[in-house]
């Protein structure tokens, strides 16, 4: 199949965030073909020095969300880097920000204003807990939502609440952001009008606990950290193995009927009372121990195969050393590598798409060094030479 141009070239987006959630908005965009321009404060983004680890100097974690980008350090507290700003906007169709909205007030970027302005841009917001409500002011974090979204309550073992150990409300709300964007960009480009659009990390996360906050308020009792064994569905947990644990999903009554051939359990299959989720969910425990019985007899292996040649939903528990190596990962492409000038050859994972006419998952820009395309951004804008002088002797710009 001829490649073809990506669904978003020739879109332009300007992005002032930090951190986690919204470049990983703007980098899916970037992805997709948008022109990414990263506006980062004359210091550098913070997430430069979040590490280690560091290749070379450069954050692992800055390299992981900011491929397909290019980067101008800008002061925008003053007036000078505000009409900069401003000038980029003028021919921009998407503005992404995470500043909360008192901030944004006090940079002249009040969003009322902005609306105004510009209004054919599409602006997306991205903060903790949204722009309005009593806490919209308050900051917000990857920890401080998967907190307040009850996500934590039902995490863990033995009653004790656990984070889920990853950047997971930053990577939810930056994916609830693109796929808005593109939403709204559709309208953009058959009407003309643009829009704000509001994501918090707060509201990412009751994406995430939908199922059990909607089962908690059809009347199921208020869950506990259990370590995963309290699913609607019973079984969908971990067992132990001879040698490693693995997790069993037996999500309908066809699955149990399976699950109980390959481990010999012919009695409880012929049980009625064991015949449906419900039934088995009121029995979970001795459900359990009937499969946690015959599980801890056989190695991993044994136990995969046996449910898996049955149509049994399982699988290892795997460590990061498995995943970048799983058969499966590697060939689907996703984790790619890409050359970066300082840090050398980076690995991360890649776009959760795969798009049928684009067979490359490969980035076509590595994340920028601080300030890299400043010159050639501001060039583009229409500064000319002495102007962009003018500009980083002020300190409103910085040039490597």
């Amino acid at each position: 199949m001829n490649a073809s141009p990506a669904p978003l070239h020739g879109i332009t987006v300007v992005d002032i965030s930090s951190s986690y959630a919204a470049p990983t908005a703007s980098m899916y965009l970037g992805d997709m073909g948008a022109e990414i321009i990263k506006i980062e404060p004359v210091r550098g983004d913070d997430a430069r020095g979040w590490g280690p680890p560091f290749l070379n100097g450069e954050a692992a974690w800055f390299l992981s969300v900011n491929r397909n980008k290019k980067s101008l350090c800008l002061d925008i507290r003053g007036e000078q880097g505000r009409e900069v700003l401003f000038r980029l906007l003028e021919t921009a169709d998407v503005f992404i920000e995470n500043l909360n909205p008192a901030k944004l007030e006090r940079h002249g970027l009040g969003l009322d204003a902005l609306r105004e302005r510009f209004p054919r841009l599409v602006i997306c917001a991205l903060s903790g807990f949204g722009l309005d409500g009593p806490d919209a002011a308050l900051p917000g974090y990857d920890l401080i939502a998967q907190a307040r979204s009850g996500m934590m309550s039902v995490t863990g073992d033995d009653g004790v609440p656990q984070r889920v150990s990853t950047a997971l409300s930053d990577v939810a709300a930056g994916t609830v952001a693109a796929y808005a964007i593109a939403a709204a960009l559709v309208r953009q480009q058959l009407h003309g009008v643009g829009d704000v659009i509001d994501v918090s990390l707060l509201e990412a996360d009751l994406a995430f606990m939908s199922p059990r906050i909607a089962s908690y308020l059809a009347g199921d009792p208020e869950p506990r950290p259990c370590g995963g064994t309290d699913s609607v569905v019973a079984i969908y947990q971990p067992f132990r193995t001879s040698d490693r644990p693995i997790v069993v999903a037996v999500g309908n009554d066809k699955i149990w009927l399976h699950a109980c051939a390959a481990l010999g359990l012919d009695e409880l299959a012929g049980r009625s009372d064991l015949a449906t989720n419900a039934g088995r969910r009121a029995r979970r425990g001795e459900v359990v121990d009937a499969f946690q019985s015959v599980l801890a007899t056989m190695t991993s292996q044994e136990a995969l195969k046996a449910l898996q040649d049955v149509g049994v939903p399982c699988a290892r528990i795997n460590s990061l050393s498995e995943v970048v190596d799983d058969p499966q990962v590697e060939a689907r492409e996703a984790i790619v590598g890409q050359e970066h000038p300082r840090a050398g050859v980076f690995r991360g994972v890649a776009s959760p798409w795969r798009l049928g006419s684009r067979n490359s998952r490969a980035p076509r820009l590595p994340a920028p060094l601080q300030g890299e395309h400043g010159r050639d951004i501001l060039s583009g804008a229409g500064f000319d030479d002495e102007r962009i002088a003018d500009l980083t002797e002020a300190g409103v710009v910085w040039i490597p």
